[in-house]
């Protein structure tokens, strides 16, 4: 008689959903989705909700397998001795295996002001938090975003299109990860869509007040709407629970994606610190790293011995308004190359990869095991980096006694 295995996958993002419909292609293996929301959040859609463009939802019986039980409620800990979890709402969920994919939000800001006084916008609850503000402000109304990664870049350009006067706040270089070339593009848009780029080393935010932002320069930036993009943080259930976590607060795993602390359980997307070196934050990771947190616990059910990390990147999509965009090329280990493709065809690549993750979702839910990506042939280059790296991922890497 086949034995029956309850596995748990805690966070319904795009790893947590990955994760969940990839498990369900085993009949004896009983999958739980535990979320706080009732709906799939597009988070590479967020700063389209806080502009009006989009609402950024989709609901779960789009992208979630029949065969996976959804909770909504919040995880507040995790007793891995006792293998369950305890919920806000009162409950406990029992598991035999758990995938911890609680994926990332704001990091609390350090500057000061900046937590009263600006509006981050990593999670849906503040997006349309933010979007209320922006519809009062007036047309005219100065709106900064302070940082320019995708999410700053991306917010910036989508509330410039809409007719608002945009100033985004860098605190050092436009767009780090890009290419030269590919910023020297993304600066020409953001330009002619007239947003004030501040970049530099004496742009750094000092202080945020209720109408400006406070620069290292010492300039004051007029700020009717202040919009923090600077930075990610994640939540602090693997740290409240006990569990070995990096600096940050992801879960520190092996290169299977297993707890050093405990082989029952696993971790995926951006809550997860493989060997102490985590990947970068984005759902082109998160993806792959939930499909191969399912194929670890399948393979421990199976008393196989999992296969390691095998992670490799195209580059980066950044939205640019509706009307263009640039995808930036890389190589596989994630290092920007000087072909991009910008503007119309920029903006048409970004919306395609847009509902290609939600496809990808669809596809694995109606055939549970369907997706490959995660198994994508990448080279060396990762287990050179950890050789390179050597002691403290090395030690990342050594089950620890339960």
């Amino acid at each position: 008689m086949t034995q029956h295995t309850e596995v748990v996958v805690i966070g319904g993002g795009y790893a947590g959903v990955m994760a969940a419909n990839r498990l369900t292609q085993r009949d004896a293996v009983t999958v739980t989705l535990v979320n706080p929301r009732a709906t799939f959040v597009e988070r590479i859609r967020l700063h389209q909700l806080a502009a009006g463009t989009d609402d950024a939802v989709v609901e779960y019986r789009e992208v979630l397998a029949e065969g996976v039980r959804l909770v909504v409620d919040t995880v507040t800990r995790i007793d891995a001795g006792g293998r369950a979890l305890e919920l806000a709402g009162g409950g406990t969920v029992g598991y035999d295996y758990l995938v911890y994919a609680v994926g990332s939000g704001s990091a609390d800001p350090s500057v000061p002001g900046a937590a009263e006084f600006a509006y981050p916008i990593t999670t849906l609850e503040e997006a349309q938090r933010l979007r209320p503000v922006l519809d009062a402000a007036a047309p005219t109304a100065a709106v900064t975003v302070v940082g320019a990664g995708p999410t700053g870049i991306e917010t910036a350009a989508e509330l410039a299109e809409r007719g608002r006067r945009v100033t985004l706040v860098c605190g050092g270089v436009l767009g780090p990860y890009l290419h030269g070339r590919g910023r020297r593009s993304v600066a020409g848009r953001l330009a002619r869509l007239g947003v004030t780029v501040l970049d530099g080393p004496g742009t750094k935010v000092t202080a945020v007040t209720r109408d400006a932002v406070e620069l290292a320069d010492g300039r004051e930036v007029p700020s009717a709407v202040t919009i923090w993009t600077a930075g990610f943080g994640v939540p602090d259930l693997a740290v409240r629970s006990g569990l070995s976590t990096d600096a940050l607060g992801r879960l520190l795993t092996d290169e299977t994606l297993t707890s050093v602390d405990d082989e029952r359980v696993v971790a995926a997307g951006d809550s997860a610190a493989p060997s102490d070196l985590p990947l970068r934050m984005s759902c082109q990771a998160a993806m792959p790293l939930g499909a191969r947190a399912a194929d670890t616990v399948l393979s421990r059910i199976d008393g196989e011995r999992p296969s390691t990390l095998n992670q490799v990147f195209a580059g980066q999509c950044i939205s640019l308004g509706r009307g263009a965009g640039i995808f930036q090329f890389a190589h596989k280990n994630d290092v920007a190359l000087w072909f991009h493709i910008a503007g119309r065809p920029g903006a048409k690549l970004k919306e395609l990869v847009c509902k290609g993750t939600v496809k990808h979702l669809a596809d694995e839910a109606g055939k549970p095991g369907s997706y490959g990506l995660h198994r994508i042939s990448g080279g060396d280059q990762r287990g050179r980096r950890l050789r390179a790296e050597g002691g403290a991922a090395a030690a990342a890497t050594e089950r620890r006694p339960v």
